[in-house]
Order: C-alpha cells, then structure tokens, then sequence
C-alpha cells in the first residue's frame, strides 16, 4: 500500500465548470437530486425518497453544530472596509458573556487597518449599540480581537446574531442575502460555533424525518464546529506538506452506548456528512490513545496519529468506546469535548460507519480525499456522472448515498 503522506493531489482532482456549482439552494430541501453508488451501479433519485435507499433499524448519526454570523463589517474613517472574520472564541464562554468577547480572526484588508480601534452602531429591539474591535495579538495565521460593546445587556451570539452576515464559502463568490440565514443552516442546527456548515444536513426535513422514523431509523446527533479551513484547498505537491486545520468536537455518552448496541446487532450506522464521520473516527482514536498512553490530558487527535505503528493496535471499535465510557464514569462526565485534527486518505480503515450521505467536494480538497478513501477510483466514475446528469455542486449543491460502500475494518 502506497505511504499515505505520499499521495499527489494532482491524482484528486477534476474539471469542474463555474456553472455545475450551485450559488443558491433549492426553494425545498428534500427536492435535491440524490446519487446512489454501492460499487455496483449508481441509481438517480431525489433526497425526499432517502429512506427506500437506507435499510431498516440503521443508525443515522448528524452533526447537530449551528453556523454563527460570523463576518462583520467595519469602515475606518478614511471610508476602508475591514471584513473581520470570527473562527472562534479564545474561551468557550466567551460567546455568552455580555460585554467584552475576544476571539480569533481572519481579517480582510488588514494592510489599512494599524493599530486603531475600529467602531460601529447597529439597532436592535428600538436601541441603538456601538461595537468596538481592537487588535490584541497577531497570531500565525490570525490574529485576537477583542470586541466591546454598548450596552451591555447583551451577549456576543446575540451580537453576531444582530450584526453579522453569514460567513458563505468563498466559492460562491456573492454576498449573502436574507434567505442565507435559513438556508445555509440545518434544520436540526443546535449547538452554535461553526463558520461553515455541515452541508450534507442542508437536505433533511421533517418529512424526510418522519419517513426515516416510518422504517425505524434512528437519528443520533454529535457536534463538531467546522472551521474555516474546511475551504482551504491542498496546495501542496503530496499530502505530507499540508497542514489539517484543527476543529472542536463534543460527544456524549449515550451515543457510544447506542453506538455500540447497533454494531453488536449488525444493523447500519449512516454517518451524515464528512464532518460527523471525522469526528466518528477521531472518537474511535480517541479510545485507542486512552488504552496505549493510559492516562492521558491530551484530548487532541494529531493529523497522522492513525497512521502510527503506535496506534495501529487492531483495538475494536466495543474496546475503543468502552474504554471511553470508563474514563468519563470515572471523572463524572456525561459530555466529553475534544479536537480533531484527524486526515482521511486513500488507505485509511474505517472503524463505525457503512455509509455516508454528502454532497459533492471540490477539486484538490482534503473532503475528496475523504471520499476517495470510502469509494477508491471510483470516485471519478461517480463525479462524472454527476457532471453528466446536471448534479448540483458543493454546499448548496445535491446529495449523494454511498451504501455499504466504506473500507470498514471489522475487528
């Protein structure tokens, strides 16, 4: 088997023309067109009719995260925009807390903007507040903001909420507009932190629920915040030189337990999107670090840790989990939060999912990637297809099932 650090982007990549790409959603969700593949043939549907496709009693698991608006606009007074884009709270209350907020940005134009702080004024419920942004720290590649506003009688969800605009993928190449806040939100989205959606979900509705629910389908729900790196396209020549971006996940007990059960009983576990079978998989390792180091602090899954001889133990999934199910019996824990920085490649072993709902990624990305592992080269007969039969593409885009489909290592 080829060294995945070794594996050339160039080998993952298609032509895919501006106007397959899909710069806005459909009116209904669940009327997205639905791609089936299960290594022998590849059937057309639409997303309304997923559950005649999933068998009954499967385990659909969904990633519950709630997109923020996380962009904000300030002018200095010399008339220069500066776009601040919020990726996360340097604390975990900082969202909640009224008042004061710092986080970690991106700026745009951040040549025009020195030292001084920046201000403006929105309304909201007949009164009138100022926001102030000012640079506390230039990190690698961010830097820390720190934001203030007046009154106080609010917090910085409800300030993003109020003044931010939805943070679409840069390849949509437009400014949001007010039906963005709905749609580029699922509509099971909980638990806020993400700046980019987990698309896959974008699909799903209480009829689709409810039709899921007829055949005895579980719905499951996990949280990963997905960052902005998610966008950031693979520059380098072979996947060894480029950096995972690292993204915060929580869990609770209840689902390793359920996890479990559906295993032992042999029915399907579906993961729904890319973002719910990473985070899958980084819990799995999660399992092993905690049997091979012991007692560990370090809640951090490393880009390369699958890949280590160190780790490569053959430990079972049942193992795995139980032995974080000990672990958080031990310290009181319903909730355990960790981060991922966890890369899938060709090569990769599963260890949870059968199959995965997602919509269709880009060239030359990490999700392709992803989707090479669970598919091989047939990968590209299915992107073809696509291209051929007018899928919709990337976020806003259409569906695909890949069933049974997934490298999955039984131990």
């Amino acid at each position: 088997m080829i060294d995945p650090k070794k594996i050339y982007i160039d080998n993952f990549t298609y032509d895919l023309p501006h106007e397959k790409i899909a710069k806005f959603p459909l009116k209904q969700r669940d009327k997205s067109k639905l791609l089936i593949y299960d290594k022998k043939s590849i059937k057309k549907s639409i997303f309304f009719k997923i559950s005649d496709f999933i068998p009954d009693k499967s385990l659909l698991i969904l990633n519950d995260t709630k997109v923020i608006q996380a962009r904000l606009i300030f002018y200095k007074k010399t008339g220069a925009k500066i776009e601040i884009f919020c990726l996360e709270p340097v604390s975990t209350t900082n969202i909640q807390i009224n008042g004061s907020s710092v986080w970690k940005c991106l700026i745009g134009n951040s040549k025009k903007w020195k030292a001084e702080k920046l201000v403006n004024s929105f309304n909201y419920k007949d009164k009138k507040y100022t926001l102030s942004a000012k640079k506390v720290e230039k990190k690698t590649n961010a830097y820390l903001i720190e934001f203030q506003w007046q009154p106080e009688d609010i917090n910085f969800s409800e300030v993003l909420n109020i003044s931010g605009l939805v943070p679409l993928p840069p390849y949509l190449n437009r400014e949001p507009v007010e039906s963005d806040k709905i749609q580029y939100q699922t509509i099971y989205a909980k638990n806020n932190g993400s700046v980019a959606a987990p698309t896959a979900g974008f699909h799903f509705t209480k009829n689709v629920f409810q039709n899921l629910k007829k055949k005895n389908i579980t719905c499951k729900y996990i949280t990963l915040n997905v960052g902005a790196g998610t966008f950031k396209p693979v520059k380098s020549k072979t996947i060894e030189e480029h950096k995972m971006h690292t993204e915060k996940f929580s869990f609770n007990k209840n689902i390793l337990i359920k996890i479990i059960q559906q295993s032992e009983s042999e029915n399907k576990i579906i993961s729904v999107g890319t973002t719910t079978l990473r985070t899958l998989e980084s819990i799995y390792w999660l399992g092993v670090k905690l049997i091979v180091d012991k007692d560990i602090t370090d809640f951090s899954i490393t880009q390369w840790l699958p890949y280590k001889k160190k780790y490569d133990k053959g430990i079972s999934l049942k193992n795995s989990f139980y032995e974080i199910i000990k672990f958080m019996d031990r310290h009181s824990l319903n909730t355990l939060s960790c981060s991922t920085q966890l890369l899938i490649v060709p090569g990769y072993k599963f260890h949870i999912a059968d199959g995965i709902i997602t919509n269709f990624h880009q060239p030359k990305s990490t999700l392709l990637l992803l989707i090479a592992s669970i598919l091989g080269d047939s990968w590209k007969k299915v992107y073809n297809y696509a291209l051929s039969n007018n899928f919709r593409f990337l976020s806003y885009g259409d569906s695909c099932l890949f069933y049974n489909t997934l490298n999955k290592h039984f131990n």
